[in-house]
């Protein structure tokens, strides 16, 4: 009956990949707030590739300028909350997530976003 006096270590906290630490998904969150952009979250694969240069004819043909980065670190993907990539976040606000837009379907989403 020794195993019901014990008192267990408190075991630490793992992170999902091993890299997260307080000091990266404080530099996530700040990434996630920073600036008016555009960005996909992707592994950078050939879907994320595709979504990406679908967005980059979508943004010629509206004639909107804005960067685009490529986001690849799985801290920062998991700081939006993002479990499905490719994923494409519009001024810090996730808009699409899990499957590679048309150049017309992306012309609709920045034009709602940022009308």
């Amino acid at each position: 009956m020794a195993l019901f006096g014990k008192k267990r270590k408190k075991e630490e906290t793992a992170s999902c990949c091993g890299n997260c630490n307080a000091e990266s998904m404080a530099q996530a969150e700040q990434a996630k707030t920073e600036g008016a952009s555009v960005k996909i979250l992707g592994s950078g694969c050939t879907k994320c590739n595709q979504l990406e240069t679908a967005v980059k004819a979508a943004l010629e043909q509206l004639n909107m300028d804005a960067s685009i980065d490529h986001i690849t670190d799985f801290s920062q993907i998991a700081a939006y909350g993002v479990m499905t990539t490719p994923a494409l976040v519009v001024d810090g606000k996730v808009v699409s997530y899990g499957k590679v837009l048309k150049v017309d379907e992306a012309v609709k989403i920045l034009n709602r976003v940022r009308s």
